[in-house]
Order: structure tokens, then C-alpha cells, then sequence
């Protein structure tokens, strides 16, 4: 990592990854298609090449699951991490290419370490092992050697078998499919070791510490494991896990660190445990643009490079890597805090808003504003779901809410009205709708009964790996159906 670089030539960095990326495309039959042979830089490049989604893709990465080669990325790619595609149920396969898996995946958990050492030279963090949580993966297409699952899975099994000594539970059980059999496995393989760091999906890892604990007795973590000290958490966000996590491990030199990865790669990291935000990863196989949330969706959307971004404004990511996504629309939005170096926060995803009333609310506004409300009443919300309910009997529209609590308020109204005030306070459109309640009404609540969320995933196949629940949606297909759930029991 050429940390220094990141601070003072991030632009540099970033053309020259795209340079590399497009001399190593140009014999592929997307590079041939689009003409990487003659692109000088980024102005041919993005002339050249459309912004894609994964249906614009598609085609060609079923065609390399099939086993052909040089399509979109030279030579065979045999990895395909499966991607929750959580708006219409079906999945998505992102290839995972050797050089993605090496210069983008296995960077980022390198340098993930490398900033925490740095940050704390006096770790104990190798004189134990990592508990690291992945998903599980299956043969594609009965090609040989090709497997298709969770992204956490292909790590896990092409991972330099030195690290297997440092690390638990044991391979066949980190890659068990079934995952209520897993995470009771996990907790007995890992009770009697010496755990130092956790790395993981915030609410599956607390499932799995939930059961550690249930198993040993004790009422905190570092009575198990008094070496812990550090968690490396990313896939959601970690606000609304944060209390349960103080109260479960409360001595106060332990860590947490953020990541940003996905199954198209690995992105950012906390590179200052006193900042939230992450620092871009400049210098893996991964080139980014930016295209302003204002103009997403619409005919010819500007797009830019990242030196072309603002601070303070929210963006939908584009990726291009060596796994063959070219001009990929990831489907994360993000906002920088600071361009030199290039830091940022994640704010939502593209699909995951609401704006039925031109309301605009984000992931980030609801987090916050549920943050709030669980500070000033002691709740803890453990998972949640909202949707517009568009006119009920009386023609009003408003927001629903279906929240599982962990710690439920004492006054439930209370907490509505704290959330409610809190997201007017830090976004202007939803306030502006909320006015005298003239176009939304003040927002619903429902309490969802324990384990509703994961009964849901579980009904759908998901549970466990990199699966999460939608936060907030236009439409209202998902909270129906968990409503339904609701009722039912």
C-alpha cells in the first residue's frame, strides 16, 4: 500500500490503475468491443465504455460461468461470489477473478491490519487467532474447480493455509451452508480458544456471540476471550449494533474498525479510529467515478473521476476492476468528508431510499435519526424495515416503520416522535413534507416480535453470509410480507 500516495497524488494513483486495467482488458472481447487498444486515458475510456448495471452484464458473465475465456476479463475466471440482489430476489454472480482476489480482496484484509497496528503498536492481536465469519459456496455448473457463493466463502477457501493457523473455526466448519448448525458449531470450536479479533458482519457475528455466551455462562465477552480487541466489521452499517456491542464487551480498550467491501471488491477503511469516515483505496486494482445522486436515473447523468468530486455531496459509486466490472454501478451511494486525502461515508444504497412524497430519505438520515431516539429513551433496535404507506381510509400518506427492538422504549410514542423530529432536523425535503402534516403524517411504528427479520431471511434462503434485509424501500412488497409474518404468530 502506498499510504503516503493516498495523501498527496490520489489522482496519479488513480490513472494509473485505470492505465493498468485497460492494457490488461484490451485483449478480451469486451476490451475489442470498446476499443481499450487505442484509449489514451479516462476521456477515451469513458467515451468509450457505457455505465453498466449487472443486467447489462449479465450476458457475458453467464457465458464465463459456462467456462469461456477472455470476455470480460483475460483467461478463465472460476470464482463467482453470489450477491444478494435483495430488491427482486434473484441473485447476482460477480466474477472474482485470481487478480481481483489478490489485488483487491486480499489487500484490503492486509491493509486492514496493517492501519490497526499502526494505530495501536502495542497489539497482542497475533497471539491469538481471528474469528473470521463467512458464508458457504457450492460447485458452478458442475465446472471443474468453478464454485459460485459467498464472497466471505471464496476467501475463506483459496486463503494462504499458513493463515489457517491463526484463525477459527476449522475450514469445513466456516463453510457449512446450513447457518443455525454453523453458528453452534462455531461457538463450541471457539469457546476454549484464544480469540484476540473478530472480523465479520456486525448482525451474524452477533448471532454467533449471542450463542458463545448462552454456551459459557458468562455475561461478557471478554470473560470468555479476555484477550479481544478488536472487531473488523463492514456489509452494514454498524450504528444500530453498537450499544448491544458496548454491553457485551465492556472493557474499554476494545476496538472497532469499519470496512468497506463487497462482493465487486474492497474499497475503503477507517484509517482513524477518532473519524468515522474511510479512506479510499487508491491504489488496488480498482478505478472509481462518481455520479451525483440528484442526477441518478436520469437520461445522461454527469458522470465523474474522483478528482472531479465534491465534499458534502452524495454520490452513486462506479467501479472498474480486475474482476471485468467495467463502468459498474455498485449500487452504494457515498458522501466525502475531506478530498485530500479522498475520505468518505457510506450513505445508502441507490434502490434502498424513499421518495414516494419527494422526500428523499436515506439510509444515513434514518440511522442517524434512530441513533438519536435510542440515546434519549435506551432503546436498542436490533433491525428494521420502512415503507410509504401511500393513502390510508382518511387519504393521508405517511411512513411505516417495522422495527425489531433488542431493548424496546418505555414509551413507544416518545420514541416516534424523537425519530420523527430528529430526521426533519437533518433533512430539509422530509421536514418540508412533514410541514403541519399536510403531506406526510407523523410516522408509524410497528414493534416486530423477536426474530421476525431472520425468520424472514431464513424463509428466502438467506440467513446467514452476506444476506441483509432491505432498510427502506418505495414500495411496499417487503414490509407486507413480513407484516404478515408479524401477524401470524
Amino acid at each position: 500500500m502506498e499510504l503516503e500516495r493516498h495523501y498527496t497524488q490520489g489522482e496519479q494513483l488513480q490513472r494509473d490503475v485505470l492505465k493498468s486495467l485497460i492494457k490488461r482488458g484490451s485483449d478480451t472481447e469486451y476490451g475489442r468491443n470498446h476499443a481499450f487498444s487505442t484509449a489514451k486515458g479516462y476521456e477515451d475510456f469513458s467515451h468509450n465504455v457505457p455505465v453498466n448495471t449487472y443486467e447489462e452484464l449479465k450476458g457475458d458473465i453467464d457465458r464465463m460461468r459456462h467456462g469461456e475465456r477472455d470476455i470480460l476479463w483475460p483467461g478463465k475466471v472460476k470464482w463467482y461470489a453470489k450477491s444478494s440482489g435483495t430488491t427482486n430476489d434473484k441473485s447476482k454472480f460477480i466474477p472474482v477473478s485470481e487478480d481481483g482476489l489478490h489485488n483487491i480482496h486480499y489487500n484490503g484484509g492486509t491493509d486492514a491490519v496493517a492501519f490497526y497496528l499502526r494505530n495501536y503498536p502495542k497489539s497482542r492481536l497475533f497471539d491469538g487467532r481471528a474469528l473470521i465469519l463467512g458464508g458457504s459456496h457450492s460447485p458452478n455448473y458442475n465446472i471443474h474447480g468453478s464454485l459460485v457463493g459467498d464472497l466471505s466463502a471464496i476467501l475463506i477457501e483459496n486463503i494462504n493455509p499458513l493463515a489457517n493457523l491463526v484463525r477459527v473455526p476449522k475450514k469445513q466448519t466456516a463453510l457449512l451452508s446450513d447457518f443455525e448448525v454453523k453458528r453452534d458449531r462455531i461457538a463450541h470450536e471457539t469457546l476454549k480458544k484464544n480469540v484476540t479479533n473478530l472480523s465479520g458482519v456486525p448482525s451474524w457475528m452477533l448471532s454467533v456471540l449471542s450463542r458463545v455466551m448462552e454456551l459459557s455462562g458468562k455475561s461478557h465477552l471478554e470473560e470468555v476471550w479476555p484477550n479481544i480487541e478488536v472487531f473488523f466489521h463492514g456489509g452494514v452499517a454498524f450504528t444500530p449494533y453498537r450499544k448491544q456491542y458496548e454491553q457485551l464487551i465492556t472493557k474499554p480498550d476494545m476496538h472497532y474498525m469499519e470496512t468497506y467491501n463487497a462482493s465487486e471488491g474492497f474499497f475503503g477503511l477507517q484509517d482513524d479510529p477518532a473519524d468515522k469516515s474511510m479512506l479510499l483505496m487508491l491504489d488496488y486494482d480498482v478505478f472509481y467515478e462518481f455520479i451525483p445522486m440528484d442526477e441518478f436515473g436520469s437520461e445522461k447523468p454527469t458522470v465523474v473521476p474522483l478528482w472531479g468530486v465534491e465534499t458534502g455531496r452524495n454520490y452513486a459509486m462506479l467501479i472498474s476492476t480486475s474482476c471485468g466490472l467495467w463502468r459498474y454501478v455498485i449500487g452504494d451511494t457515498v458522501k466525502f468528508t475531506s478530498t485530500n486525502p479522498y475520505k468518505f461515508v457510506i450513505t445508502g444504497r441507490t434502490k434502498h431510499f424513499i421518495n414516494a412524497f419527494g422526500e428523499e430519505l436515506i439510509v444515513d438520515n434514518a440511522e442517524k435519526g434512530l441513533a438519536y431516539a435510542c440515546r434519549m429513551t435506551g432503546a436498542q433496535v436490533l433491525e428494521y424495515t420502512a415503507a410509504p404507506v401511500f393513502m390510508d381510509s382518511k387519504g393521508k400518506c405517511r411512513h411505516q416503520w417495522l422495527i425489531e427492538f433488542s431493548k424496546e422504549p418505555e414509551d413507544l410514542s416518545r420514541f416516534a416522535d424523537l425519530f420523527d423530529k430528529k430526521m426533519q432536523e437533518i433533512n430539509s425535503d422530509y421536514e418540508a413534507k412533514r410541514y403541519k402534516d399536510i403531506t406526510l403524517q407523523p410516522l408509524e411504528i410497528v414493534v416486530a416480535r423477536h426474530n421476525l427479520f431472520n425468520d424472514w431471511l431464513k424463509m428466502k434462503g438467506k440467513l446467514g453470509g452476506q444476506h441483509k434485509v432491505p432498510r427502506l424501500s418505495n414500495s411496499r412488497d417487503i414490509i407486507d410480507q413480513l407484516l404478515g409474518m408479524n401477524k401470524e404468530n
